[in-house]
């Protein structure tokens, strides 16, 4: 356990020896041992995620296990940013999603996304912006530009790639996901994790695959088809 009344990290690390540590065991499933490997495979991966990367921004949201994301995920990633995000009760852990069945998007990855889960108790956002590549067109939706921030309740974000100047308070880098009380969510045993008390994020750019909130207040709302995606 480590914490600082500041830490800020940039987030170029990216993980090393995914290979090493404790691995859970992967549960039963109709498709037999090689579906299991590569659930082992990649929960290795999730657990040698450094404390560096995690620390660098905002990521966000579940895995399995957890409470977050409980629903099949379509497969297609969409970009969020934010000039600033400020929150408290902060936790970060790895997991993976599921896409339905027979996904078209799943390609060769089984229909199953690794990803960072980042939960914050109540946050505030300061322009914010989100879109999704429909393939020739971007679906685009902002919201908070004005006076009033958008803000959330239960905040949980499944993120691949994330970048930001980030910084914390009270931070505690190490903890078992299954152990931690800063957002009221709890992930799998033996799942590397971290919390801390505050987060504030300055141009945060986060590539996600889920988002889920208790409450989600957007003032300023637009949504539209456009021919480029968040700048």
């Amino acid at each position: 356990m480590a914490s600082s009344s500041d830490v800020t990290s940039s987030a170029d690390n990216t993980p090393e020896n995914p290979e090493s540590g404790s691995v859970p065991e992967a549960s039963e499933t109709p498709d037999g041992p090689a579906r299991r490997g590569r659930v082992r495979a990649r929960r290795a991966a999730v657990m040698a995620v450094p404390a560096t990367l995690v620390a660098g921004a905002l990521a966000v949201l579940t895995a399995e296990g957890a409470l977050g994301v409980q629903f099949a995920i379509s497969g297609m990633p969409f970009t969020v940013t934010a000039t600033e995000l400020n929150g408290t009760g902060f936790e970060q852990f790895g997991g993976l999603d599921e896409m339905a069945p027979g996904s078209p998007n799943a390609g060769d990855t089984g229909g199953q996304v690794l990803v960072v889960t980042s939960a914050i108790k109540n946050a505030t956002l300061t322009k914010l912006c989100q879109s999704v590549d429909l393939g020739g067109t971007n679906l685009l939706i902002t919201a908070g530009g004005g006076s009033e921030k958008v803000t959330a309740v239960d905040l949980t974000t499944d993120s691949t790639e994330l970048s930001g100047n980030a910084a914390f308070n009270n931070i505690e880098i190490g903890n078992d996901a299954s152990t931690l009380t800063k957002a009221g969510v709890k992930g799998p045993i033996g799942v590397f994790s971290q919390q801390a008390d505050t987060v504030h994020i300055a141009n945060l750019r986060q590539t996600n695959y889920a988002t889920t909130a208790g409450v989600f207040r957007l003032p300023g709302l637009k949504l539209r088809f456009s021919g480029s995606g968040c700048p």
